[in-house]
């Protein structure tokens, strides 16, 4: 028998070559001395291991930097093109929704094939090439390009190998394709459709002169914030001839209604189930006398503790007086420091304030509001009530607060802690939370627990996120109980927060820290969204199209438009009733527009759209900071009386 050839080993190459030369370095046979060569090696070790690193980290800002192209597009498709894109879409999800709009047909398990074209394929593939590629063109453009049809030179079945890859796509010739014209291939959109007759091409251009144009949409009513400090902290209405004014001019811009926050810091001041009312009951009986409708805010958060805010309402002083005692009614910090912002749901059952528990006192705040104010909910003034469920109303952790340092676009911190919870599963050294989730304002890369395959999806991360949002869930359950018992057959609302910065990146860590547990390979949002629903309530969220100018969104890795299509597509998947609000960031007619787009869209197959918008300005309308034009134009466009393209 003849000997087999050894077969030879595998040349080491990147890292594993470095690491090699680096361990022949230090062998016995490079250094015989041996003395010599241990001093010679850790140079050469620390160096190979400071290339990994590097090389790390650069691999790291590679992934980054293609995720946040590929949020764009996706982001650009779902908005713009109204593709039905999943929240976690990929490649071949892009791939199937353009084939399918192209007229392909693409079968589950990836096979795809076109049918031979009805007559008004080639119509309806022109408007769709015209609207991907929204490039203006010009008549004598036009009417100069040649046109050509190649419909018909396509094979009718095209079948993909499982096998390939997505990057091996590209490779793959169709027969009877002719790849010489596709070797450079140009931008314009003429170009991309040869088989389109001019005078078509002329009728889509012709077309988008009316894609802003809301006229006979849906009617979508409009609702403005007073001012918080229209009732003092005596609960004494501020200023009356001034409200009255300006009640006065929303009756002219035709506004559908009122938003008032009642503030729990001002009518159960100074002693517990001791309510002053007398502020608010002034101020509903202007309001009445306009014929407008009103919605309260059943406001149990701190407002104003900010040094730049005009206004503050803190939580009502015998709680404070509380917290002095036990000031494990707060929320707490990795540090130690309590916050006032609203009261941890830690106590929603513990018998804590004055023998009562955090839930019981929301709950005889509500029915007092209700009991007082009957007559209002029986004419039907009263249209609905929101219920702050934590700081700013919104449901969420105090884990970016300003008073605590917090600047955008930090990831904030961890709130609270989870004793109980870790003792049941056996874990009692994971009640003090994770040690590197950073501070307020650390960036995800800068820490262990929310950095690329950080520690955020270990065991330990995966059972402390599943706990801190269940807790969230468990409060909202709670509150919405007991608010559905004290406003029976009341329009309920609860506002969720738009934390868009980090969501580009795979842990999401200021959602995290908020208590929404959304990172990429999660839906944070649904069963929030199946507690609204077990109760009936309206979500209301925050609209990006009035922020999206203030921030660098770049360097966040944020993507307002990519929440703002998660979280609404959610919530109308499970059956919400859906309403707006807009931030007090910036003011511009590109702003107004996108929120117009997003509380009705126009390509949207089951014509959903938003129960009604809430609309937040910085002072009052009679102070002409606001344009009352463009605002006059905007409500008509809620409305559905005129076009959006906003007169100069």
């Amino acid at each position: 028998m003849e000997p087999q050839p050894q077969s030879q080993p595998r040349r080491p190459r990147g890292f594993a070559a470095t690491a090699a030369a680096a361990a022949a370095s230090v062998s016995p046979s490079s250094n015989p001395s041996g003395s010599s060569g241990a001093n010679t090696a850790s140079p050469s070790s620390g160096k190979g291991k400071r290339e990994r690193e590097k090389e790390k980290e650069r691999t790291k800002l590679r992934e980054r930097h293609r995720r946040a192209i590929t949020s764009r597009m996706l982001a650009g498709l779902r908005q713009y093109g109204n593709f039905p894109l999943p929240a976690r879409a990929d490649m071949n999800d892009v791939l199937a929704a353009l084939a399918r709009e192209a007229g392909w047909t693409v079968e589950p398990d990836g096979t795809t094939y076109r049918h031979s074209p009805p007559p008004q394929h080639q119509q309806n593939l022109g408007a769709y090439a015209m609207r991907s590629g929204e490039s203006p063109l010009s008549a004598t453009s036009l009417k100069n390009c040649s046109v050509k049809a190649t419909l018909d030179c396509q094979p009718p079945v095209v079948r993909i190998d499982d096998s390939l890859s997505p990057a091996s796509l590209d490779s793959v010739v169709i027969p009877g394709r002719d790849t010489r014209s596709e070797k450079y291939p140009s931008a314009s959109p003429i170009n991309s459709v040869e088989c389109l007759e001019t005078d078509q091409l002329m009728h889509d251009v012709h077309s988008t002169e009316h894609e802003n144009d809301f006229t006979g949409t849906q009617y979508v009513p409009v609702y403005v914030k007073l001012p918080t400090g229209v009732i003092n902290n005596f609960c004494q209405l501020a200023d009356l001839d001034g409200v009255r004014q300006e009640l006065s001019h929303m009756i002219s811009l035709n506004v559908d209604g009122v938003i008032v926050d009642c503030w729990w810091g001002i009518v159960e001041c100074w002693n517990p189930q001791k309510y002053v009312w007398s502020g608010y009951r002034e101020l509903f009986n202007n309001i009445r006398e306009f014929k407008m409708k009103i919605q309260v805010v059943m406001a149990f958060h701190e407002y104003g503790s900010t040094d730049s805010a005009d206004v503050l309402i803190p939580l009502p002083n015998w709680i404070l007086e509380i917290g002095k005692e036990n000031q494990d009614i707060f929320f707490t910090d990795r540090e130690g420091r309590r916050t006032t912002e609203y009261l941890s749901w830690g106590i929603d059952k513990e018998r804590v304030l004055n023998g009562r528990t955090g839930v019981e006192v929301y709950f005889d705040f509500m029915r007092s509001f209700r009991t007082e104010f009957d007559d209002l909910f029986a004419e039907g003034l009263i249209s609905a009530v929101e219920i702050g469920l934590g700081p700013s109303g919104e449901l969420r952790y105090p884990s970016f607060s300003e008073r605590m340092g917090w600047r955008y676009p930090g990831i904030g911190e961890f709130q609270q802690h989870l004793r109980k919870a870790a003792k049941l599963r056996g874990h009692s050294f994971w009640a003090r939370g994770p040690d590197n989730a950073g501070h307020y304002n650390s960036r995800p890369h800068e820490t262990g627990f929310f950095c690329e395959r950080g520690d955020y999806d270990s065991y330990y991360g995966r059972f402390f996120l599943h706990w801190y949002a269940q807790s969230l869930m468990d409060h909202a359950d709670n509150v919405l109980s007991l608010a559905n018992l004290a406003f029976e057959e009341t329009k309920i609302i609860v506002k969720i927060p738009a934390i868009y910065w980090w969501y580009k990146t795979s842990s999401h860590a200021a959602e995290l820290t908020a208590g929404y547990y959304n990172p990429t390979n999660q839906d944070g949002y649904s069963p929030v969204f199946e507690v609204l629903k077990k109760h009936s309530v309206t979500m209301k969220f925050v609209c990006y199209g009035l922020q999206i100018c203030s921030y660098g969104n770049d360097e966040a890795f944020a993507d307002p438009e990519g929440l703002s299509w998660q979280v609404l597509t959610s919530a109308w998947d499970r059956g919400l009733s859906v309403a707006g609000e807009n931030t007090l960031s910036c003011y511009d007619r590109e702003g107004c527009l996108r929120i117009i787009e997003t509380a009705k869209p126009r390509n949207d197959p089951d014509r959903r759209h938003f129960s009604f918008f809430v609309y937040q300005r910085p002072s009052p309308l009679v102070q002409g900071v606001i344009s009352l034009s463009d605002f006059d134009h905007f409500i008509k466009c809620m409305h559905g009386d005129i076009s959006s393209d906003l007169v100069p």
